[in-house]
């Protein structure tokens, strides 16, 4: 009876973790067919790549917490990036957007109109999800469609036709692809810039009231409501603060890539949802921790990076990145089962 049990145990700690340990075999079996993928050059790259990608994902993650979703955020970034690369293209570049603009601007002002652009996206998803009612998944959709229109629109309008928004003023792409020489490897700003979002993030959801709402509204609605808990107004919070997280991401992925068009952002929201679902935050609602999140980016990224590194064909990276978000999911959904 008793070996039973274990058996039954082991059986079980087997399915919960099996994720991680694919994960974890796949990532070895790399290291052992190219052990030159542990360079530090390599490692510092994954990193770097992961940062924008992981501060999009600390947005999303408060989402998913209130058993939501947002399929906008990789286009919603695309447009906010569209706005710092367009403001701060070299002032000497003969076909920047803006020849008006003479000379270069404090790279804060881009900043802070990446973030309002993406503060407009995400109250139109809050109000309709906390005030309309509407399915997260169904107004997202909407405001990834409306998002991508007037990206479109907006890099159509210059006046030499849909180009690149490249270019960009030498101080913005230093601000952003800098990096710290630490002896043994170069640390990216990115990452910096990536851990102080993330440490933020983890204040937000561990010491204020709007953090211990959003899991207590994520765990049980009506409880929470029946507590006093202003729900709708504590929802509009979260996606004020993920609006603000995405024009960051946005600016940053723009001096990153150094070249914004209309692919940009193109499927960053499912990197930021599978990064939040391997780091363990449940869809089932009011589950989910910021150092989970970041070590299912990362991982994610080291999958991602690692696949690139073996030449694995593109189109085999969908599938494999497709299984994986599967998996995730159905492991959650079990959890969820089990739970109750």
């Amino acid at each position: 009876m008793a070996d039973l049990a274990e058996s039954s145990k082991w059986k079980e700690w087997l399915l919960n973790y099996s994720l991680y340990i694919i994960l974890g075999v796949l990532i070895i079996a790399v290291v052992v067919y190219e052990p030159r993928f542990l360079s530090t050059r390599n490692l510092s790259n994954i990193l770097a790549q992961a940062s924008t990608r992981g501060i999009l994902a600390l947005g999303v993650a408060g989402m998913i917490v209130y058993t939501g979703t947002d399929l906008s955020a990789g286009r919603i970034l695309g447009v906010s990036a569209a706005i710092s690369a367009s403001l701060l293209q070299s002032v000497t570049y003969a076909s920047r957007m803006y020849p008006s603009i003479t000379e270069p601007l404090p790279l804060v002002i881009p900043l802070l109109l990446a973030m309002l652009a993406a503060i407009v996206f995400c109250m139109i998803n809050a109000f309709g999800f906390a005030v309309l009612k509407m399915h997260p998944f169904i107004i997202s959709l909407g405001t990834q469609l409306v998002a991508y229109g007037v990206l479109c629109l907006y890099i159509d309008s210059q006046a030499n036709g849909a180009q690149p928004l490249a270019s960009l003023d030498p101080r913005y792409i230093s601000a952003v692809n800098g990096s710290f020489d630490l002896g043994f490897m170069n640390l990216p700003y990115l990452v910096v810039y990536f851990a102080i979002c993330a440490v933020v993030m983890w204040v937000i959801w561990n010491k204020t009231t709007l953090g211990k709402n959003m899991f207590a509204i994520g765990g049980n609605p009506e409880a929470a409501a029946v507590s006093g808990v202003n729900v709708t107004r504590n929802i509009l919070g979260v996606y004020f603060v993920a609006g603000i997280l995405y024009g960051i991401a946005a600016f940053l992925e723009a001096g990153r890539v150094q070249s914004v068009t209309t692919a940009t952002g193109l499927n960053y929201e499912l990197d930021a949802i599978s990064g939040c679902v391997i780091g363990g935050v449940s869809f089932t609602g009011g589950v989910g921790t910021i150092p989970g999140v970041l070590i299912g980016v990362i991982i994610l990224q080291v999958i991602n990076y690692s696949l690139y590194f073996l030449g694995v064909n593109a189109y085999y990276q969908y599938i494999i990145k497709g299984l994986i978000i599967i998996l995730a999911v159905a492991i959650d959904v079990r959890k969820y089962i089990a739970k109750k």
